[in-house]
């Protein structure tokens, strides 16, 4: 009797602390499990980096499939890895630079900043710091969305039947758009990427190239964006306010 009642005390007081531990393994076992996933996942892009070009492709695919923020979080990722793991060929008609192109200048990358009146009120420091001074970082993802640019283009369009981009810099065509497809889908895919994405039909290659880790830039030094490839072919993310110039006079 003396027995059964001490057992029946030692399980009442340890019952809570039971339960306690009970509770707490229940939150480290799912805070393992969340950290296996992490790590599965950071295995996966581990092994798409240090693979062949098909699971490369895989790579962009996943980053391409990203939400906008984690795109624009992720952008500088995607070229350092390029960076790291060894230089790209991209095919043609793109036309592939050298680092030369981007040697300190006058004004950081470029002999001049950017235009004091850039087109759709795009923001001067912005553009100054992201054409001049930066190879890796973009205007945040939807950026050209919050300028009159989407109206303005509209407007081209209808008047010219295409939008010719300059460079910020310079002012000399960069890209003309659309061409192979009408203005919505231009609009739509710019939209889903989060920057205003180009095909290579519609690239001026007199004035633009795409060097070895992605990074597109024009031949006076100015940071455009990066070539990110999907099931199409070349794709030009570029920031809007390296593309916001007025033509040469």
């Amino acid at each position: 009797m003396l027995k059964q009642q001490a057992e029946r005390s030692t399980t009442a007081l340890l019952s809570p602390k039971l339960e306690l531990t009970s509770s707490r393994l229940h939150k480290l076992s799912s805070g393992l499990n969340r950290t296996n996933i992490m790590t599965r996942h950071s295995l996966f892009i581990l092994a798409s980096t240090l693979s062949t070009a098909t699971t490369s492709t895989i790579f962009t695919t996943a980053f391409t499939n990203l939400p906008p923020t984690a795109r624009s979080i992720n952008f500088s990722k995607l070229t350092t890895r390029n960076m790291i793991f060894g230089k790209k060929q991209f095919p043609a008609p793109c036309v592939m630079g050298d680092e030369s192109i981007m040697a300190p200048k006058k004004h950081g990358t470029s002999e001049t900043p950017v235009q004091k009146n850039l087109r759709w009120n795009c923001d001067y420091d912005t553009a100054d710091r992201i054409c001049n001074f930066n190879r890796h970082y973009a205007e945040h993802a939807g950026y050209w969305t919050s300028t009159t640019f989407v109206e303005d283009a509209k407007k081209e369009f209808a008047e010219k039947g295409e939008i010719t981009f300059y460079d910020s810099n310079s002012g000399k065509p960069l890209f003309v758009a659309p061409k192979g497809r009408d203005l919505d889908s231009f609009l739509k895919e710019s939209q889903s990427h989060g920057w205003p994405s180009f095909r290579d039909e519609e690239v001026v290659w007199e004035n633009v190239r795409c060097l070895g880790d992605g990074e597109s830039v024009s031949i006076d030094g100015t940071h455009l964006g990066h070539n990110l490839p999907d099931n199409k072919g070349n794709r030009y993310c570029i920031n809007l306010v390296s593309v916001a110039g007025r033509p040469q006079e």
